[in-house]
């Protein structure tokens, strides 16, 4: 049971990163997704689109660990649960640690951070102890 939710966390921390992939990385252009991420003009998200672009393959790499972590240790031998496990906690501890440096960047990114970290954490202790 415990394994199950520990899975379910870190599998919607997943969809999670996939969909700051896709704004980062796919629809930065749009004002919409830019100014969701405090950007106040389409001159300045033109200057940080690359690092934008960037920054969503991170998301999605971290996305693609942790589901990939969930499969092998959902389907795997002996062998393959502790790498799925290793895998999920590397993953997810590394979007737990992504979401506290976007809390020391200042009090306006609270938000954000908590939104970006607060399911990975879930996962994350869940599957300590799945």
């Amino acid at each position: 049971m415990v394994a199950t939710l520990a899975f379910i966390f870190a599998g919607l921390a997943a969809l999670l990163h996939v969909y700051i992939f896709y704004m980062e990385s796919i629809a930065w252009r749009r004002p919409a997704i830019w100014k969701r991420f405090g950007v106040e003009s389409q001159d300045a998200a033109d200057i940080t689109r690359p690092m934008a672009y960037n920054q969503g393959f991170y998301n999605l790499f971290l996305a693609i660990g942790a589901g990939l972590g969930i499969l092998l240790f959902s389907f795997g031998s002996p062998d393959g649960e502790i790498a799925g496990r290793t895998l999920v906690l590397f993953s997810l501890g590394s979007m737990v640690a992504a979401a506290l440096v976007l809390m020391t960047s200042g009090l306006k990114y609270l938000r954000a951070a908590l939104i970006q970290g607060t399911l990975p954490l879930i996962g994350f202790v869940l599957t300590l102890f799945a």
